[in-house]
């Protein structure tokens, strides 16, 4: 190989590392009409909540929460579980995470596509507010015999919708008290609400706030195009309120 080419073959080298390093970065947000870029599976989710609307709404009025902002954080899971509903056998994962725990297995369960691992921080942070939410009560690990038949519990709560409708009020419960009720408008709260949900209710303010336009959100088994999912959320809630 002479000199030119040695070093063409390196600049060659160099640039395709850089591509695949700017290809992994996370992509912002940007406007989207999610309603027509989803189509169907965004239909069956609007045909999921105006179907169960009649026992949601009164249970987040119990509990004094907006039910648009309580629908737009987990519409975006309406949506995925649509979509893959009947192209997903979770049998084995479920195995998998019942014996081996999250760190083998931590999947989206149910219609709310929550998963173990939130399950179980809800549960562990729900003594905190528990006074906030009479009427729901998790099971604490210390309450069953073994780690599998804790499990096997968050599992079960996982597949039942009214179930994970309390978890998700126990989250806004939480969020409440931990970042204190967020400053601005509700459209604003949405935005940072439903990040704190996809990306995780253990971190900052300011690290929550830095994700809320990135695009880790898809609705595929496989890899396609991410969107943001609080830029979901948004256009949901955006929709709703115009139309009521």
């Amino acid at each position: 190989m002479t000199v030119v080419n040695y070093k063409f073959h390196k600049v060659k080298i160099l640039i395709t590392i850089i591509f695949a390093c700017f290809s992994c970065l996370p992509e912002y947000s940007q406007s989207s009409n999610y309603k027509d870029l989803f189509g169907d599976d965004w239909k069956k989710a609007s045909a999921f909540e105006k179907e169960n609307r009649g026992w949601m709404e009164p249970l987040f009025c119990k509990y004094n929460i907006s039910y648009p902002l309580a629908i737009s954080i987990i519409f975006p899971e309406l949506v995925r579980y649509s979509a893959l509903r009947d192209k997903m056998e979770i049998t084995l994962l479920k195995t998998l995470y019942v014996n081996l725990g999250e760190d083998y297995a931590n999947f989206s369960i149910g219609v709310l596509q929550m998963k173990p691992s939130f399950a179980q921080t809800i549960r562990e942070q729900a003594t905190s507010i528990a006074a906030e939410i009479p009427g729901i009560v998790f099971a604490e690990s210390s309450e069953f015999e073994d780690i599998i038949a804790f499990r096997k519990s968050i599992v079960k709560d996982l597949e039942d919708p009214k179930t994970q409708v309390n978890y998700l009020v126990a989250f806004l419960k939480i969020c409440e008290k931990k970042f204190e009720p967020q400053k601005g408008d509700e459209l604003s709260q949405v935005r940072f609400l439903a990040t704190a949900y996809n990306y995780g209710i253990n971190k900052t303010s300011a690290e929550i706030e830095n994700m809320s336009d990135k695009k880790f959100f898809n609705t595929k088994l496989f890899k396609t195009e991410n969107y943001s999912y609080a830029d979901v959320s948004v256009f949901w809630y955006k929709e709703y309120v115009s139309g009521n």
